[in-house]
């Protein structure tokens, strides 16, 4: 039966699968389309669809994957969801998605005139193992978070579940909301806003959601800040640094992907350099409560500790920062000195020694914060939404990475002398075998007979009298000459 029920959106969503190998990381957008929504449908002054025209006109980008689908509760004869749209996008698209989105709305039971349930869980999980076949993507859902499978009332349960799925659900990586007000007014119900969520799905969906939050296509269409429901445990905080004390040669600065720059002067051997940094919450919208603090150090090779002056944080708001103080060990011995071949190929640039700053969070408690709670309880009053907010019990530590480089900056003095050096000694070297290679004229005098010999440095050449007899033999070396072997009697000298 769930097999039967999902055929229609399986059946409009086949070309996905026959071209999604050539594809970039696919985007779904799934919009809720059941009877709780009828107001966004039917007031004349309601911004849903446009909305949704606008946010898939701009994180799909073309050469991307994308998937336009109504979504409800899926029934006999009534799949949920149902594909609007399945394309490569191209510049056409947006204009694609609006004539889609056009002849949309709210949806009825099958066999009667009853608006259709909504089943959030259901529409989540059928587009990850369905449609991205548990592979990488993102899930966009546009809902007003009535979730009422089979017109259940316990909407507060339906959307623990809801949440659980997104906590839970192995599959998903990373989790946004995006709460928007949107007031307007229907022939049944009324509403003031609704939500906008976004789930990645596996490494490849969180890398693509970064992206699209890094280069601004979201912020393009939804202002508000997106409030964070998954991961908990990790980059819940930012370290920025302000000064450094103690550290003659060291200087630190941010660079504008986020990393820490160490800059160091090659005579610099400080064992260490107070840093005085900013802790940032960036979990919006969860306060920290309470929390111990510890860090650690991994650079060059060497893992230290790292000496916080203050351990604890509590009541850390979101987007709030505190001053914490704290002593770096700096990895002096793990720097090349100016003579060693790694300074010497660095000269007139910089050795790069990569490592990172690990700061801990043991014992995490986190709050919904009190802004986010009226925020949420003027867009959807009555709704028990900020209660289902509240962290999963099991997450109480988290982990933030902060990626270090030292620039170890070596000037050109060292290689210039060694080239030096080098240089005078190839020039001495050809000069001794240019004088060692060169003819030389030898004069001596034989039996009273001036005679002039032609030889070379390393020769040895034997004498001969006027009868042709053997009397010496001369040796050349770079620095003269010498007879040898002078035979007894002979009349043979060096000179005139």
């Amino acid at each position: 039966m769930r097999a039967a029920r999902l055929f229609g959106f399986v059946l409009g969503l086949c070309a996905l699968f026959m071209l999604r190998s050539a594809w970039a990381v696919p985007q779904v957008v799934l919009v809720q389309n059941s009877g709780w929504m009828e107001p966004f449908y039917t007031d004349p002054h309601s911004q849903f669809k446009p909305l949704v025209a606008a946010l898939a006109g701009s994180v799909a980008q073309p050469g991307d994957a994308l998937v336009l689908a109504a979504f409800n509760q899926s029934l006999p004869g009534a799949p949920s969801p149902r594909a609007l749209l399945s394309e490569q996008v191209t510049n056409a698209t947006p204009t694609h998605v609006q004539a889609a989105l056009a002849g949309l709305d709210t949806a009825k039971k099958p066999g009667g005139a009853a608006l259709a349930d909504t089943d959030l869980g259901e529409a989540v999980e059928t587009t990850i193992s369905r449609v991205l076949d548990g592979k990488g993507g993102l899930v966009w859902l546009v809902t007003n978070n009535r979730n009422s499978p089979n017109n259940d009332q316990a909407t507060a349960q339906r959307n623990r579940e809801f949440y659980a799925l997104i906590h839970k659900g192995a599959a998903i990586t990373k989790a946004l909301a995006f709460p928007l007000r949107m007031p307007v007014q229907g022939q049944h119900y009324r509403a003031n806003g609704l939500m906008v969520y976004v789930f990645a799905v596996g490494q490849d969906g969180a890398r693509a959601l970064d992206a699209l939050l890094a280069a601004g296509r979201v912020q393009r269409v939804i202002t508000e800040p997106p409030a964070r429901l998954k991961p908990l445990d990790r980059d819940t905080v930012r370290l920025v640094s302000r000064k450094v004390e103690n550290a003659p040669g060291v200087e630190f600065s941010m660079d504008a992907a986020g990393r820490l720059r160490a800059d160091v002067a090659p005579d610099a051997r400080t064992p260490s350099a107070t840093i005085l940094w900013q802790l940032e919450n960036t979990m919006y919208p969860y306060t920290i409560a309470g929390a111990a603090l510890s860090a650690r150090s991994m650079l060059g090779g060497e893992n230290r500790p790292i000496l916080l002056r203050t351990n604890t944080v509590t009541r850390l708001a979101p987007g709030r920062a505190e001053p914490l103080t704290s002593t770096v060990q700096l990895p002096v011995a793990q720097l090349p000195g100016k003579w060693s071949l790694a300074a010497l190929k660095s000269a007139g640039s910089a050795y790069v020694l990569p490592g990172r700053i690990e700061l801990h969070l043991q014992g995490q408690k986190l709050e919904l914060s009190q802004a986010f709670r009226e925020r949420m309880a003027a867009l959807f009053p009555g709704d028990p939404l900020p209660d289902i907010f509240t962290p999963p019990a099991d997450i109480q530590a988290s982990t933030a990475v902060l990626p270090v480089e030292v620039h170890v900056h070596y000037g050109a003095g060292p290689l210039v002398a060694l080239l030096g050096g080098g240089l005078a000694l190839l020039a001495a070297a050809a000069g001794a075998v240019y004088a060692y290679g060169r003819p030389r004229k030898v004069q001596l005098v034989v039996e009273d007979e001036l005679r002039t010999v032609h030889t070379r440095a390393g020769a040895t050449q034997p004498i001969y009298d006027k009868a042709g007899n053997e009397v010496a033999r001369l040796k050349t070396t770079l620095f003269g000459h010498q007879l040898l072997d002078l035979r007894e009697g002979a009349q043979v000298r060096l000179g005139r």
